[in-house]
């Protein structure tokens, strides 16, 4: 019996036992299908939307060519500095974010702008661009999209670096 266990594990454990830190990793491209998700975004500075928006294109993305984006749907709930660059009287300053959010709203994704942050900001409900619905309440938008199922995200920024400069800080890496 003790024979036969060990065959077991090393049957189902024995390629991993082997693998060592030069291995290469796998890559795992099982279906996603369709996806629920609501994103929280509470941003610091007006332009981190840029990357958040690059969050939610790579999940797009990623539904392509993986999942099922026709049955699949996103929600964006802003209520941070984000807003800023939601508005359509700041345009000048931001020209290009109009064009992305209409790309994303017309895959499908929801873009939500909470009442209280935008009245805290300055903003009046009709300042925002028509891709935008605002909501009475962030909070009470995100409770309602995960009671009806839909996954949590949290879009937290932070600064991003590219392994060249990974590299140029870890002189000790040869490679």
């Amino acid at each position: 019996m003790k024979r036969w266990l060990l065959a077991l594990l090393f049957t189902i454990a024995g390629p991993l036992a082997w693998a060592g830190p030069d291995d290469a990793s796998r890559f795992d491209d099982a279906p996603l299908g369709a996806q629920k998700t609501v994103y929280q975004f509470n941003l610091e500075r007006p332009e981190d939307l840029l990357q958040g928006l690059g969050y939610v294109s790579n999940h797009v993305n990623g539904l392509k060519e993986f999942g099922d984006l026709k049955q699949s749907h996103i929600v964006v709930v802003a209520h941070g500095n984000e807003l800023h660059m939601l508005s359509r009287l700041n345009r000048a300053a931001y020209p290009d974010v109009y064009e992305r959010l209409k790309a994303l709203a017309a895959q499908g994704v929801s873009f939500r702008v909470c009442r209280n942050a935008a009245k805290f900001r300055g903003y009046k409900p009709e300042d925002f661009y028509d891709v935008v619905t605002v909501v009475p309440a962030a909070m009470t938008e995100l409770a309602k999209w995960q009671h009806k199922g839909y996954a949590y995200i949290n879009a937290a920024t932070i600064l991003r670096t590219k392994r060249a400069d990974f590299l140029e800080k870890h002189p000790e890496i040869i490679e």
